[in-house]
């Protein structure tokens, strides 16, 4: 479906990423996933393209601009690779990077942001704990100011990136209860009281590793404070935003590639004397696949325009993010019918679409915060 909102440059955007997910993913995905592991090299291939640098000044190695349709492009385009845990695994440091710019000290950008934007090292956001997810409001690791230092305990767990990345943004409480007593602070993986292990039995995004994180005792300088003390949580719920945006133009990709598994399949395949795409059963599932596809689209570059021109539609992000991965739900269900037994073999990307559609549904937000979210911001 033709995007109204396309330019030259966009489409020259796409088409490099395109080139690049072809030549330097699809050919090594189902080695990666099988192995559980994305070689860092591919961190810094990516990072030379210069996808982490959206909304970040030149000066710290960032694009100097911001476009939230290349946004989207990179990650339909790289979700198209057939195994979701490969962006997966290095897209962590896009959503940490956003407040490292935005709040952090020019000693610590000046530091840490060119590494990260090339590739060179990683960062995560580290939100969810053992506790809970998407309850923000209610996180239990606590920070406490001690001269020169905060000392932080807790623990947050699913960190995406988490076992590799070098940096983190932890949220955590100094104040009471509630939404005003949460901060943000900047964390190095070589901080004494800092440790980790790995989350390796998952469903889908083998790939991609995700972590429990410990803090015990861990003292962090008071400079690496990020914002103000005990207004984390705004910039907290802010960066989910972009996030949600993310993903829900991940399934997008990932919704296209269920469908052109179910065309290429039943274009071949021969049953009762005909292609399979020639029974009347087969080709409404194609038509109604498509058309998910393309309301979901629609939806997404209405969005990306809102936000270029200086919106954040926060009911509309969330009624996206669940409209997709509902989408999403359906069209791997389908794929997965007209594939039949080939479908259910590791190594066909339907396969693990269909695992993986859950972790598109719960991460970020899962569906059911996303609507409960969505009509609050409706005033209801």
């Amino acid at each position: 479906m033709e995007n109204p909102f396309d330019n030259p440059e966009r489409k020259s955007f796409r088409k490099i990423i395109k080139q690049f997910v072809d030549k330097e993913v699809k050919p090594f995905c189902d080695k990666w996933d099988e192995e559980g592991e994305v070689p860092w090299e591919l961190h810094q291939k990516v990072g030379d393209l210069g996808v982490w640098g959206f909304g970040i000044d030149e000066k710290y190695g960032g694009l100097g601009f911001d476009d939230c349709f290349m946004r989207s492009a990179f990650n339909e385009e790289f979700a198209k690779c057939g195994a979701y845990g490969v962006p997966a695994s290095m897209t962590g440091r896009m959503i940490s990077v956003e407040v490292i710019n935005k709040l952090a000290s020019e000693e610590i950008k000046s530091r840490v942001l060119p590494d990260i934007l090339c590739g060179r090292k990683g960062s995560s956001l580290g939100v969810t704990e053992p506790s809970g997810g998407s309850d923000v409001a209610n996180l239990k690791t606590k920070a406490h100011k001690d001269g020169n230092h905060y000392v932080i305990n807790g623990g947050k767990t699913f960190i995406t990136g988490g076992m590799k990345s070098d940096y983190f943004v932890i949220p955590a409480r100094t104040g009471g209860e509630g939404l005003k007593g949460i901060s943000l602070f900047f964390v190095e993986a070589d901080n004494e009281g800092f440790s980790r292990t790995s989350i390796d039995r998952k469903m889908g995004w083998w790939c991609s590793d995700q972590a429990t994180l410990y803090f015990d005792n861990m003292r962090v300088p008071a400079e690496n404070l990020l914002g103000e003390e005990n207004l984390g949580f705004v910039e907290t719920m802010e960066n989910f935003n972009l996030e949600r945006v993310a993903l829900s133009a991940g399934t997008l990709g990932m919704m296209k590639i269920c469908l052109d598994e179910s065309i290429s399949w039943s274009q071949s395949r021969y049953t009762f004397g005909k292609p399979l795409i020639k029974h009347q059963v087969v080709r409404h599932k194609i038509a109604d696949m498509s058309s998910k596809i393309d309301a979901t689209e629609t939806y997404l570059n209405q969005i990306c325009w809102m936000i270029n021109n200086g919106q954040m539609p926060v009911a509309e992000i969330c009624k996206l993010k669940f409209f997709a991965t509902k989408s999403l739900e359906f069209c791997a269900s389908e794929a997965m019918q007209i594939l039949g037994g080939a479908g259910y073999l590791r190594g066909n990307p339907v396969e693990r679409v269909y695992r993986e559609v859950k972790v598109m549904a719960i991460g970020g937000g899962s569906e059911e915060i996303m609507r409960d979210l969505a009509v609050k911001q409706m005033g209801l």
